[in-house]
């Protein structure tokens, strides 16, 4: 389009109308070379700051009201792909190999509302690994991993629908410390079903709903009880410490006291002087 406003350069090669209009239109053709080249250098620059290709190992397909579908199932991937596209709306990395989720995994992808990580071998999600999504993302899926524990710092205020089903939760005090502090809906809450508990005589059955579970019993006071105990057990110890210090030192003293006594009688008195000068003069 810019091209198209540009004067013929035949004007400047061959001039047929006087000298103040053909400078003219000479000058105006090197300005809009220049606008050409500027607007040019400026559509790369932008395309290359953002990434608009579909990733390598996925399939992308555009949705009607804008955004993209980029489906990633079922190939073997060990990691999330870095070249996603950020126009995503829906991610679907199910059925891998993914084992833990690093911080700012999807920080590229501010538009994405939905994502699958079903049916893979997580166990572990770095905090920040869902930092950028809490504006845009509602639908998480989590389930069919290996997942134990949740802490709020991985999630980082997300407020969405999240599939928790089908993970070999162990249900502790440090998942019933956690679990208030999830901005999570309680449907995606009730599926956290415990697997194993800590301590394991409070008697929680397998299969049993975690929010079922914290409503009745507290998993935190086995861990108080040993805290306080250990505790009892330290103030204890410095306790004894200072007892012992204080009987050595009391000893030391006495000691000390009855050793530079001895010395002290070892000592002539300045009584016994006189007596023997006298027994000398009567001598002599």
């Amino acid at each position: 389009m810019v091209q198209g406003l540009c004067p013929s350069r035949r004007v400047c090669l061959y001039p047929t109308m006087p000298l103040p209009a053909e400078w003219l239109l000479c000058h105006s053709l090197v300005a809009c070379l220049l606008l050409h080249s500027l607007a040019l250098g400026a559509t790369t620059t932008g395309l290359h700051g953002a990434n608009t290709g579909c990733s390598e190992s996925c399939y992308c397909s555009e949705m009607a009201d804008g955004g993209r579908v980029v489906r990633c199932s079922n190939m073997h991937l060990a990691e999330v792909p870095h070249d996603l596209p950020n126009d995503t709306r829906r991610l679907y990395l199910d059925g891998n190999l993914l084992t833990t989720i690093p911080a700012d995994a999807f920080a590229g992808l501010p538009l994405l509302n939905e994502l699958d990580l079903s049916h893979n071998e997580l166990t572990q999600m770095e905090p920040g690994a869902f930092r950028g999504l809490v504006p845009s993302l509602r639908s998480l899926d989590l389930s069919f991993n290996r997942l134990t524990t949740l802490e709020p710092e991985v999630l980082g205020g997300l407020r969405g629908q999240a599939n928790l089903t089908h993970n070999p939760w162990h249900c502790d005090c440090r998942l019933q410390v956690a679990m208030p502090r999830l901005d999570l809906e309680p449907a995606s809450l009730a599926g956290v079903v415990c697997h194993t508990s800590e301590p394991k005589d409070v008697g929680i059955d397998t299969g049993v709903p975690f929010i079922m579970v914290a409503a009745d019993l507290d998993l935190c006071a086995g861990l108080k009880r040993t805290t306080d105990v250990a505790m009892l057990v330290t103030m204890f110890g410095w306790f004894a410490m200072v007892i012992s210090y204080l009987v050595y030192y009391v000893r030391h003293n006495q000691e000390d006291a009855r050793r530079h006594l001895e010395y002290l009688k070892s000592l002539p008195s300045k009584l016994d002087r006189p007596e023997e000068s006298s027994k000398l003069s009567t001598v002599v």
